[in-house]
């Protein structure tokens, strides 16, 4: 009952994240969880639980969170394609735009990074860390592996389906059998990397308070960029997910790397959505006093849940919370 008690966590906490938190929706929009939980809680349970169940590490997860935002942002809201997402006129594939695509190469970047760190790792981190045990074994067995996917499956319709209500525009052919086939690569690469074992070197390690100011700093460099300033944000947003990506590979292959550490680092970026809610409008929802109050209850939720997570997660030890972090 415990592990299913983190999986329906997780099913909750990733929609949180990846609206709420970020400021996207108002706190008054919260009966959309009947659509988000489906969307981004079935996806975020169907990347871990598969990631998990193979017995693999954070790359496949990383990997797969890739595919689920190649599928939502390609598929069932097709943001990547449309020059007028939902008729907002926000202009989202204008800067770093790539004409024989369709696409805009800086929201494409934006967006996916958004999926795969945010929407999937940091929320899959958060739930993992409150485990009293060992955060790695499956919490789902095949049916509610099944039931995961499908959930997933009714929350991406209902999305395309809203979509197209408010914005009739459907993405050319190429296009859709382009995302399919990407989505599909993704999915066979990550269960084509190979598995991690414990092998662990020697070596020191940032405290967790630096880790997570680490993931703060980034995760906040992140979201400020200015898209107008086209190309070179994107260099610079693929720059800024290259350096952590290489600093947690070779921070996770210490002995003392622990959960700790990563509930840091995944911590680190969550504040760096926090934060930032307080500087944006919503896209839908009430604004004024109470889109800032839903902001700071949202920041508060989220520093409860590192403190619970910090608790649990440092009453295991160091490499027991990371079994599965480096390669052979």
């Amino acid at each position: 009952m415990r592990r299913i008690g983190l999986a329906f966590a997780l099913f909750l906490i990733a929609p949180l994240v990846a609206e709420f938190l970020l400021g996207n929706l108002s706190i008054t929009m919260l009966p959309a969880l009947v659509v988000l939980a489906p969307l981004y809680g079935g996806g975020a349970l169907l990347v871990r639980e598969s990631a998990r169940r193979a017995g693999r590490g954070w790359p496949s997860i990383l990997l797969l969170g890739l595919a689920y935002g190649v599928v939502e942002e390609g598929l069932a809201t097709q943001s990547l394609f449309n020059p007028d997402y939902l008729r907002l006129q926000m202009h989202l594939l204008d800067p770093a735009h790539v004409g024989f695509l369709g696409m805009g190469a800086w929201w494409t970047v934006f967006v996916l990074t958004l999926h795969v760190v945010w929407s999937t790792a940091v929320s899959i981190a958060l739930v993992e860390a409150l485990a009293r045990d060992e955060p790695r074994p499956p919490w789902l067995g095949r049916f509610g592996l099944a039931l995961a996917g499908a959930l997933f499956v009714l929350g991406a319709v209902a999305t395309a389906r809203f979509t197209l209500k408010g914005d009739p525009f459907v993405a050319s052919v190429p296009q859709l059998a382009g995302t399919v086939v990407a989505a599909a690569l993704l999915v066979a690469t990550a269960f084509a990397w190979p598995r991690w074992s414990e092998g662990r070197d020697a070596g020191s390690l940032p405290s967790p308070w630096l880790v997570g100011v680490v993931g703060l700093a980034v995760g906040s460099a992140f979201l400020v960029i200015p898209p107008a300033w086209g190309w070179w944000t994107v260099a610079a947003d693929l720059g800024l997910a290259a350096a952590v990506a290489i600093a947690a590979a070779d921070w996770s292959r210490r002995a003392v790397w622990g959960r700790i550490h990563e509930l840091a680092l995944a911590g680190g970026a969550a504040l760096a959505y926090a934060w930032h809610a307080f500087l944006q409008q919503p896209v839908v929802g009430d604004k004024g006093a109470i889109l800032r109050a839903g902001n700071a209850l949202f920041a508060l939720g989220l520093l409860v849940l590192l403190g619970i997570g910090a608790r649990r997660a440092r009453a295991v030890p160091g490499r027991e919370a990371s079994k599965g972090d480096a390669p052979r």
